[in-house]
């Protein structure tokens, strides 16, 4: 695939349009502040369409949870929503429905969240309904139960999914026993789940101290910080103290881990290294690198192994930025017989964009992608609220947003040579397979020193 023209020469030269001079973004209002009990809000007015979106974050998750259990920050955020000591869940369901609101709760490995949705002239009675799941949640037994009898159900479905698999082996060797390294609980951990563990999770993690409350919408900011004020203030609670964890263990040279699933028709190829996170200075750099990379539709890695060879529907590369650590990843799902083939073409794309300059085409072709998919980004309330939330949970400079498309354009070809050699970090890559040993172990020795796994995680001979 070619790419698109660079400059409106360049395209007469060639006979094909030029794209058209991107759309300056106007930024909505914002206002920043933190109310008396420490909660810390973020507004950004957006009158579009007469709704507000809303998420109420806690700067705590699965990782912080974890000395309690696996995955308890998820379970506790599932449950906050099943009632309160004023509404059952039902009651809880009817009165969003007469407001005409959507309410969520959720959790990952740094944060958990209430998202919320409404019209605006119904806001102060959504909100009330947040401030009460955020103090008054009262974990109903019967809830509590029927909800750990549903996560038994996924965490059994986990264990027959390739990528799950994959992903899991993958995060165990990229970060050992720090708290990223586990992702999921097991069916014995969940059964050993008490309601008890629930409640001390919630009265550690959701605290004013701990939280940010992010709107976007159709309201008046300063009547909003009042109405905030009038709503939450009265909610106390203080941060939960930092627990020290382990260092990530930087494994050195390619090692390959097998996860064996007998039968199976196709592997599910996950290779990775440590990252950076949003707050290093070259994360834009490695963004646009990984664009180029597998990051995109039209990236080299999808061109190569989908389109031209046909190995696979959907190679893919990606950053992931947690919070305390980075991790590089590439994934591909792919037929048992050419597992050594896809992976020999997958660092061969990685060793070329570390051996030689990107082409000026290519380069304004990835950075017309990565500046046009954050443009969309903000043309909703949802999306524009997700950026803010990027910037306000990772500390990122007030401007980050505004100049984020000018730093893109400004990246040049020796630029992404460097981030590629630094972070692409092809000889220490570790790679997992997940699919039947007998017809891709003879393949997966090729790179590397082999360990074996069943799917519950034990070592195999």
């Amino acid at each position: 695939m070619s790419a698109r023209p660079a400059s409106v020469e360049e395209a007469v030269a060639i006979g094909v349009p030029a794209l058209s001079a991107e759309r300056a973004v106007t930024w909505p209002k914002q206002t920043k502040t933190r109310l008396s009990n420490g909660l810390e809000l973020v507004l950004a007015e957006a009158h579009s369409i007469p709704k507000f979106h809303g998420q109420l974050f806690f700067r705590s998750g699965n990782a912080a949870a974890l000395t309690r259990g696996p995955a308890l920050a998820d379970m506790t955020a599932t449950v906050v929503r099943t009632g309160t000591a004023k509404r059952a869940s039902r009651q809880i369901e009817e009165d969003l429905r007469r407001i005409g609101a959507d309410l969520s709760t959720s959790a990952g490995q740094d944060n958990s969240a209430i998202a919320f949705a409404g019209l605006s002239e119904y806001a102060e009675q959504l909100l009330g309904m947040v401030n009460e799941l955020a103090r008054e949640a009262n974990f109903p037994a019967p809830e509590f139960e029927r909800e750990r009898r549903q996560k038994l159900e996924e965490v059994k479905l986990e264990r027959t999914s390739p990528g799950f698999l994959a992903s899991e082996r993958l995060r165990k060797v990229l970060f050992g026993a720090h708290p990223y390294g586990q992702v999921s609980a097991s069916e014995a951990q969940v059964a050993a789940y008490t309601r008890e563990d629930l409640i001390a999770v919630y009265r550690e993690f959701y605290t004013p101290e701990n939280a940010l409350l992010l709107m976007v919408g159709d309201f008046d900011s300063q009547a909003m910080v009042k109405s905030a004020e009038q709503v939450f203030g009265p909610w106390t609670g203080k941060k939960p103290a930092t627990k020290p964890a382990a260092a990530p263990p930087r494994p050195h040279g390619r090692r390959v881990y097998l996860v064996h699933v007998p039968g199976a028709v196709q592997t599910q190829i996950v290779a990775g290294c440590a990252a950076i996170t949003r707050t290093h200075p070259d994360w834009i750099k490695l963004g646009l690198t990984n664009s180029l990379y597998g990051g995109a539709f039209n990236s080299r890695l999808v061109m190569n192994i989908r389109e031209d060879k046909g190995y696979t529907y959907s190679p893919r590369s990606a950053v992931h930025p947690l919070h305390e650590h980075g991790y590089f990843s590439v994934s591909a799902a792919v037929r048992n017989d050419v597992v050594a083939a896809s992976l020999t073409e997958i660092f061969y794309e990685m060793d070329k964009l570390r051996s030689l300059p990107v082409p000026v085409p290519e380069l304004a072709d990835a950075q017309n992608y990565l500046t046009g998919v954050f443009s969309m980004g903000l043309a909703t309330q949802e999306g524009l609220l997700s950026q803010l939330a990027t910037v306000a949970l990772n500390n990122l400079p007030n401007d980050y947003l505004e100049t984020y498309r000018a730093k893109v354009r400004a990246l040049t070809p020796e630029d992404l040579l460097n981030t590629a050699r630094q972070y692409l970090d092809s000889a220490n890559m570790q790679i997992v397979v997940v699919g039947d040993r007998t017809q891709i172990e003879s393949q997966a020795r090729l790179f590397g020193d082999l360990e074996i796994y069943d799917a519950q995680g034990a070592p195999l001979k």
